[in-house]
């Protein structure tokens, strides 16, 4: 089995310059969010709406009802960006039924749609017709934040445990940056946001935490090989060279699909495919440049702190 490369770089020499980026871009997005109203824009995962399942005679594809919606025009309804969901499953089975998603919550405003598809498309049966109240919306949106909330405390709490509280705030502080420079995207850039990319977010602050972890417990490893007092600017350095094989591979393999799903994935996938691709390369940095800078800085003071103790001791 071939060796891994090893590496010499001096990842610890750039640490200020990429703090500061880091917090600009944060600055940045936290001000997109406060400037405008809404923070960023609700998709109708969010926001509510109708629900229709409708058979389709024959096997119609998504793009075309997707087209057909966006020549519909009501006011004050947007359905081009309706949701349209196929069953592959009941399609094998000779049953062509899709699911339509708008927003619009007026009787007369979904009878109009109905009217309209059934013009474009004859034949067609509307076998369920549900409305997404916005309360439901809002427990969904709810929800939806305090599952990314609650994994940061939990992983902060575990990480402590399992290592020290400086490895812990600083693999939080690097999910918190993970987490803000997509949502500033998609606020700046007034990108939908809906389930799709919350799941997203959950996934990038799964991705990288476990980078983060692997360099931590290397640093670990490291520091109890050394009988003498530890240099942390040499072992943060030394154990990053170590995983940096492993952090390039594995970034790298999980990017190049997600891109290719970003361009050629279709509408419906793009936003979670856009926070991902961000979340990945936003997640390789900070464990390299936040999370790493974080531990090395926390050490040097509590180095400090333990040399002035034993001064005071004596």
């Amino acid at each position: 089995m071939a060796a891994a490369r090893e590496y010499n770089i001096d990842f610890l020499k750039y640490r200020k310059l990429c703090i500061a980026l880091s917090s600009t871009l944060v600055l940045l997005a936290i001000i997109s969010m406060i400037v405008h109203h809404p923070p960023l824009r609700p998709g109708l995962d969010f926001t509510g709406g109708t629900r229709l399942r409708i058979q389709f005679p024959e096997d119609v594809p998504t793009g075309e009802v997707r087209s057909a919606l966006g020549a519909i025009t009501i006011p004050g309804v947007d359905l081009t960006k309706s949701l349209v969901q196929d069953f592959p499953d009941l399609r094998r089975q000779g049953q062509f039924i899709k699911t339509i998603t708008f927003m619009a919550f007026e009787e007369d405003e979904v009878d109009m749609v109905i009217k309209a598809l059934e013009a474009r498309f004859p034949g067609i049966e509307v076998k369920e017709r549900e409305m997404v109240s916005g309360q439901v919306s809002r427990e969904i949106t709810r929800k939806a934040w305090q599952a990314i909330l609650v994994s940061l405390v939990v992983m902060l709490v575990y990480i402590s445990w399992r290592f020290q509280l400086r490895y812990a705030v600083g693999g939080i502080l690097a999910l918190v940056h993970d987490t803000l420079i997509p949502l500033g995207v998609f606020s700046l850039f007034r990108i939908e946001v809906n389930l799709s990319v919350i799941a997203a977010l959950l996934t990038i602050i799964g991705y990288s935490i476990n980078d983060t972890i692997i360099i931590f417990d290397r640093v670990r490893e490291n520091m109890g090989t050394r009988k003498r007092k530890p240099d942390y600017y040499e072992l943060i350095n030394k154990s990053t060279n170590q995983t940096l094989s492993r952090t390039i591979q594995t970034s790298l393999t999980t990017l190049i699909p997600v891109v290719v799903a970003l361009f050629f994935g279709g509408s419906v996938l793009r936003p979670f495919c856009l926070a991902m691709t961000i979340g990945i390369i936003s997640g390789t940095y900070s464990t390299i440049y936040i999370a790493n800078p974080i531990v090395y800085y926390w050490s040097l003071k509590a180095e400090a702190l333990r040399a002035k103790a034993r001064v005071r001791a004596r």
